[in-house]
């Protein structure tokens, strides 16, 4: 079993900045394409930005310039550094990973969501 922690969300004043995080730990022969996405109230989950392995990256237009993901191989960790945050950027926020697992299988697992409230 692999599982997929969060962490870092919270309130914060327009303008300013949070930085989430997301372990995976577990049954892990390595950590594939990592992404955050998001989904607030009412509205469809949305691909926010991802990662390859190798460090390529894409971005939602709405967040581009302003967030930027980044992950460190060696701890199974994905990162997303948010600045200059928005009111309409208040979502829960969800780790996306596809693992291979130690016996081989191929599977995308999610985490549990943080949420991010931005105030204006």
């Amino acid at each position: 079993q692999v599982q997929l922690v969060e962490s870092g969300g919270g309130l914060v004043q327009a303008g300013g900045s949070l930085r989430l995080s997301c372990a995976a730990s577990g049954s892990i022969f390595s950590v594939n394409a990592m992404g955050w996405y998001r989904q607030a109230p009412g509205k469809q989950r949305e691909l926010v930005a991802g990662i390859t392995r190798g460090g390529t990256t894409n971005y939602a237009h709405s967040v581009e310039g302003r967030f930027t993901i980044s992950r460190d191989n060696a701890k199974n960790t994905v990162y997303l550094q948010m600045t200059s945050l928005k009111p309409e950027d208040t979502a829960v926020y969800y780790c996306n990973a596809g693992v291979t697992t130690r016996d081989f299988r191929s599977i995308t697992y999610w985490g549990k969501g943080t949420l991010v409230t931005v105030s204006s």
